[in-house]
């Protein structure tokens, strides 16, 4: 492979899927792995690895004493966070990372120069250079990075002369605004000298019989094409013989060269147009995409005594106390100390409802505050933001190519010098091997040939394409995390569904308690209340909330895991066991069916059976809409992955006309269940989970799919498509974006290459001109740029 990938480790439950999270273990784990690459060799990718440990039942328990098997799924996110940390560690004593914006980039190209002879540096680990949002990253030698900066800084010049490299989030709006001074000064200049040309060609063709003719012909063209003229000498000097420029200056010296004057000028002077224009659109397409995903905070009012102080959201600390106004983004996450408000939350969610909120609620950065002011207490700096969190990642997310997007920056390549020798060719070999043939007539087609063989259409379009497609899914509340991962959406054909907290809403409620054997409902629901008392599961906590009694831990000594079954404890010198019907099996506890729907808890006193509790959660009410969405955008298999007993998934299943239902699965089961799908032939395979206790599938899937991603770092970590709130249909628009997004690219790969092919052909059937030639080059760019922009109205 020639691209580095990543691993992120964790540790996944092998028990009840509903649970997770101990705070400490007192035995080993026991893990078992599994990773399997199916990138391309060329493409840069992520394996999420993970292990298994063995825990049925419960989570966030407090102490383990006896047992050797692990069950954590909080060990997930824990894992992932330390073996990022030890990495980082390691890199960070060697290597560091600087972000700069490249202002003034406007060639596709170009950035792909940029990119390719930056990363030749010495001393340089990686450099990637994003076109749609024109940041270069670097990652080098902390020892020497002062003077990669510099050598990057030249190849940047060299390459497109007139860029500004500023450092990201380092550069003041004082100096960025004298650059953009700058900028328009320089570009006032450039209309003014177009300006001037074009009045001294118009006078050359007026006078065109008069010998003083061509003296004006020349002044125009210098005075027009000028900037291509010094860039082209510039680029000989250096070695750069298929730059656009030196082609454009070669093309017209040689439509001078047999006395088509009008013909030279007008090819610079569209040009130059068609490349103003070009700017504008890419510029103008690069602002729109921004302005939707742009969330970031400008500033925070910090309360200081009784005033209030206007800071950047970057010199707050935890602890701090900020006051958010009506109509301003909440800069920081926290919790509301007083006051209380409607939330829009559409910038991160794409939900359009209100969010109401009030004194005691957490608050995530990002929202804008609708009405009434808001204090808060800042639990986190702005780097640990949710806000910033999903600003890294959509910052992030165009850097990572799509396959379609690597073969073009390939195929440009090659296409560029192919063109140039099938120019030479036809400048010469026709007049030398055939009676009649002027050279005049074939330098003019050769010379047509070089105007169209830049492919700044394709390497402009395309990247574009993808950040509108990403731009388009984070209006919409999804983030997805590259090109590659938007295309691979495209070619899904079956999705699994976790389903508690996925389809299901995840609230669960007791729904009913049954006492056998002379055990009372209070005294049942007291006994299992404690020794599920450990555990921050929902199911747990649902069985915990029913009781409603203060519960004194102390009391409860010797607990105990048993893998795949449930728990048990003593409570108070009582032996109790609570989970499963297989946990009541093991120890020979006889209890009858249940024939009743629900998630059914056995509990055993004693050793005697004493009773159940049917836990109930409810199916969310977008799960029938996603469902029916997902079948009319060609998904052929949706299927349901559930650790739930098979009464009640066969029950969600067919209210949601899900294709198969897979009950009574322990993690590593759903794993399995996956590998078999795999062996279906499917295309591509798409799992949708919380992102914490489904890690290993989603490191299994094509495209890993977290639901409700605002404030869930860990779901942000482990998938590879963050939908941000708790919709399942969101699937469905990402999908549809991701399928119009490939549309609209092909479409423009097609026009750009067919009209290229068009003109050679219309060349060679004499019907061709330079103007033409123009057009199928700065033309079919602009026209690119702007079709991609029809993404966003998805």
């Amino acid at each position: 492979m020639n691209e580095k990938h990543t691993h992120n480790q964790g540790c996944c439950c092998h028990g009840h899927d509903e649970h997770k999270n101990h705070e400490e273990h007192k035995g080993v784990d026991t893990c078992n792995t599994k990773t399997k690459c199916e990138e391309d060799e060329d493409e840069s990718h992520q394996h999420k690895e993970v292990g298994c440990c063995g825990q049925v039942h419960h989570n966030d328990h407090e102490e383990h004493e006896g047992n050797d098997h692990c069950c954590g799924h909080e060990h997930i996110e824990n894992e992932i966070n330390n073996t990022v940390k030890q990495t980082a560690a390691s890199i960070s004593s060697d290597y560091m990372i600087k972000e700069f914006l490249v202002k003034g980039l406007h060639c596709g190209s170009c950035a792909a120069k940029i990119e390719d002879k930056a990363g030749k540096l010495s001393n340089v680990n990686r450099v990637i250079m994003n076109f749609a949002t024109s940041t270069l990253t670097i990652e080098g030698s902390k020892k020497h990075m002062d003077s990669i900066v510099d050598e990057v800084k030249i190849i940047v010049d060299q390459v497109e002369p007139g860029t500004i490299v500023t450092e990201k989030n380092h550069t003041s709006n004082k100096d960025i605004d004298k650059k953009e001074i700058e900028e328009d000064t320089s570009n006032k200049s450039r209309l003014y000298r177009m300006a001037l040309g074009i009045l001294v060609f118009l006078g050359a063709l007026y006078f065109k019989e008069e010998p003083f003719s061509l003296p004006l012909f020349i002044i125009s063209y210098f005075a027009i094409g000028k900037d291509i003229i010094l860039k082209s000498v510039k680029n000989i000097l250096r070695g750069e013989l298929f730059d656009e420029n030196f082609l454009m200056t070669i093309a017209t010296v040689a439509a001078f060269a047999i006395g088509e004057y009008p013909e030279a000028i007008m090819v610079v002077l569209l040009y130059e147009v068609g490349e103003y224009f070009q700017e504008r659109a890419v510029e103008s397409s690069r602002k729109s995409i921004a302005d939707l995903m742009d969330i970031r905070p400008d500033y925070a009012n910090l309360q200081v005594g009784d005033d209030l102080k206007k800071v950047s959201p970057y010199d707050v600390n935890r602890g701090d106390i900020i006051v958010v106004k009506p109509g301003e983004k909440v800069p920081l996450d926290g919790e509301i100390i007083e006051g209380s408000s409607s939330l829009d939350t559409a910038a991160l969610t794409g939900e359009s409802a209100l969010r109401d909120v009030t004194k005691g609620d957490e608050i995530i950065s990002g929202f804008i505050n609708i009405n009434g002011v808001l204090t808060i207490k800042v639990t986190k700096n702005f780097k640990e933001s949710a806000v910033s969190k999903i600003l890294d990642l959509v910052e992030n997310a165009s850097g990572k190519k799509a396959k379609t997007e690597k073969r073009i920056t390939k195929f440009a390549k090659y296409y560029t010098p192919v063109i140039i020798i099938a120019a030479t060719m036809t400048a010469l070999l026709p007049p030398l091997l055939m009676e009649g043939q002027s050279f005049d007539t074939w330098i003019y087609k050769a010379a047509i040939f070089l105007v169209i063989s830049c492919p700044c259409a394709l390497v402009i379009s395309v990247p574009m394409g993808y950040f509108a497609g990403l731009g388009a899914s984070s209006k919409n509340g999804i983030l997805v995390k590259g090109g590659n991962y938007l295309e691979a959406l495209t070619e899904i054909d079956t999705v699994v569904f976790d389903k508690t907290g996925t389809l299901t809403k995840g609230n669960f409620t007791v729904d009913k308690i049954v006492g056998v054997n002379g055990t009372s409902k209070d005294e049942l629901l007291k006994y299992t209340s404690y020794v599920e008392s450990f555990s921050n599961h929902p199911i747990a906590l649902s069985i915990i909330k029913e009781y409603e009694g203060a519960i004194d831990k102390k009391l409860v000594k010797e607990y105990k895991d048993v893998t795949g079954k449930g728990v048990m404890a003593l409570v108070d010198g009582v032996s109790v066991a609570s989970g499963n019907k297989r946990l009541m099996e093991q120890f020979k506890v006889e209890c009858g069916p249940v024939k009743e729907v629900g998630t059914i808890v056995y509990t055993a006193i004693d050793g005697k059976y004493a009773g159940y509790i049917i836990i109930k959660d409810e199916v969310k009410k977008d799960s029938k809409e996603a469902i029916r969405k997902l079948k009319d955008n060609n998904i052929k298999k949706v299927v349901m992955l559930t650790g739930d007993k098979k009464e009640v998934a066969d029950l969600v299943g067919k209210d949601l006309n899900i294709d198969r239902v897979y009950s009574e699965l322990l993690p590593q089961n759903k794993v399995e269940k996956v590998e078999e799908l795999y062996n279906e032939n499917i295309k591509g395979l798409a799992f949708v989970g919380d992102g914490i206790n489904d890690a290993p599938v989603l490191a299994r899937a094509n495209v890993g799919v977290a639901m409700g991603g605002v404030g869930s770092d860990a779901a942000i970590e482990a998938a590879d498509v963050v939908i941000m709130n708790d919709e399942p249909s969101k699937l469905a628009t990402a999908i549809k974006i991701a399928k119009r997004t490939k549309e609209i690219v092909n479409m423009n790969i097609g026009m750009s290459i067919g009209i290229k092919l068009l003109v050679f052909v219309l060349t060679f059937m004499n019907l061709g001109s330079m103007w033409l030639a123009i057009f199928a080059d700065m033309g079919v760019s602009t026209l690119a740029v702007m079709n991609s922009m029809r993404i966003l109205k998805e």
